[in-house]
């Protein structure tokens, strides 16, 4: 658990990422973390209750926000998944989520590149920025000069598991070879944005206007630590009522319930061209503290509260 100087360390964090975004026009939103209906995500397990849910991410709510007319907005909340605790994972964590209508996730990776270089200047003292320009954790020490690196996920495959992603998809091995093989070497001498994700992989993401077969999606790889995963919004009303069928009938294979969010979806429409981001704010503290998990980030664990 956090110590009293880690916990200032901790709330230095959220005061300079707040000033960041009040900074850039962003409002600070507050929405719903219990829910009657989610997004349908089938790589997502959410905690239920009387028949509602614990929220996986905030996201359902915020687009619905952008819909009502707000352009740029952001949000720190607690969000809950099933998932088992470990060095990177709690099921109870914290998040940072931000919109913005009228960009895409290009945006998105500058305005990764803006906010830790902010960080970096404006908390200077913190364990992670011992090595002035670079952010050190876990025997990494990582250049945060921007440009950071953009490497395609067809790319990492060839170069780091000498396998096409194509090849992955169709024998379920992906997620299993990005895990073992791959993102260990991510992020290690500076940032790098894991973009153009296969769309099959992007149920909420637009697909690419030059090549459908993927979607305008990254993922943030910081010393191998997944950070951030963003990507440009599907707003394509009918698109995305066949994409969340799929998801839902993965679901109900599994045995779980789901249904089509309608509200969401009779919103959707009204959002225009958006994009969206979630980082984990635990583990971002976890580098920024130089701490080995985020067991070590957090004021409590899991555990500590049995």
């Amino acid at each position: 658990m956090l110590t009293a100087n880690g916990l200032r360390q901790r709330s230095e964090v959220l005061q300079a990422i707040r000033a960041f975004f009040f900074a850039n026009g962003y409002i600070e939103v507050d929405t719903p973390v219990r829910l009657p209906v989610l997004l349908p995500e089938s790589h997502l397990i959410p905690f239920t209750g009387h028949g509602w849910f614990l929220q996986t991410s905030p996201e359902l709510c915020m687009k619905r926000l952008l819909a009502r007319g707000c352009t740029r907005i952001f949000q720190i909340c607690h969000c809950f998944r099933q998932e088992e605790s470990g060095r990177l994972h709690q099921p109870e964590f914290n998040m940072l989520e931000w919109y913005q209508r009228g960009e895409n996730y290009e945006y998105l990776m500058g305005q990764c590149e803006a906010l830790l270089c902010h960080l970096h200047r404006t908390l200077p003292h913190l364990p992670g920025f011992a090595s002035p320009g670079f952010l050190c954790w876990n025997n990494c020490r990582i250049s945060l000069t921007p440009p950071w690196e953009r490497l395609t996920v067809a790319e990492a495959f060839r170069r780091y598991a000498d396998v096409e992603v194509d090849w992955a998809l169709a024998r379920g091995l992906f997620d299993e070879i990005l895990v073992t093989r791959i993102e260990g070497h991510l992020g290690r001498d500076r940032p790098v944005f894991l973009c153009d994700y296969p769309i099959e992989l992007g149920s909420l993401a637009r697909g690419c206007r030059d090549n459908p077969t993927v979607a305008e999606r990254f993922e943030l790889y910081v010393a191998g630590v997944e950070l951030a995963n963003g990507f440009s919004e599907l707003v394509d009303v009918e698109e995305q009522r066949q994409r969340f069928a799929g998801e839902i009938e993965k679901l109900r294979m599994e045995g779980r319930e789901a249904v089509m969010p309608e509200a969401f979806m009779a919103d959707l429409e009204k959002i225009g061209a958006a994009a969206g981001i979630a980082l984990g704010l635990d583990r971002l503290v976890m580098l920024l503290l130089r701490s080995p998990s985020i067991s070590e980030a957090i004021p409590f664990i899991f555990e500590e509260l049995q």
